[in-house]
């Protein structure tokens, strides 16, 4: 795990899901490992969607998806920290209809989705976690 997501992660813990920069918008994801089972965390950007969340896969932009997009779609039932408390969720990965809309609610939430979009030419999938 990088230095930066180790530190996004203690302060997420330490200070009830405020990060320095993004406020309460952070969840920390525990996936296994799609091939491996291996359990990681990772801090990803959320939006309160109905009585889940939407995460977007967008990897700062990068062509290739990131790690955990490829460990929700193996195995979907995962734990999330909010800033509210952890919870069992389910991932599902939305369709190309619903996705355009809440990736469009990230596009209004940051620039840097936004720049996110422009560097690359894969369309970045969105996931809604929801409470199992």
């Amino acid at each position: 795990m990088s230095d930066w997501n180790e530190k996004v992660i203690r302060q997420f813990r330490e200070n009830a899901g405020e990060v320095e920069g993004f406020g309460r918008r952070l969840v920390l994801l525990h996936d296994r490992g799609a091939r491996s089972g291996t359990e990681y965390v990772h801090p990803v950007a959320a939006i309160r969607d109905e009585d889940g969340w939407l995460v977007a896969a967008s990897a700062a932009g990068s062509d290739h998806h990131p790690a955990w997009y490829r460990n929700l779609l193996a195995h979907p039932d995962i734990e999330l920290e909010t800033p509210d408390g952890t919870v069992a969720v389910h991932a599902e990965d939305l369709p190309r209809a619903e996705r355009d809309l809440a990736w469009s609610r990230f596009t209004a939430m940051s620039e840097g989705f936004r720049s996110y979009e422009a560097k690359t030419t894969r369309v970045i999938p969105v996931l809604r976690l929801t409470p199992r």
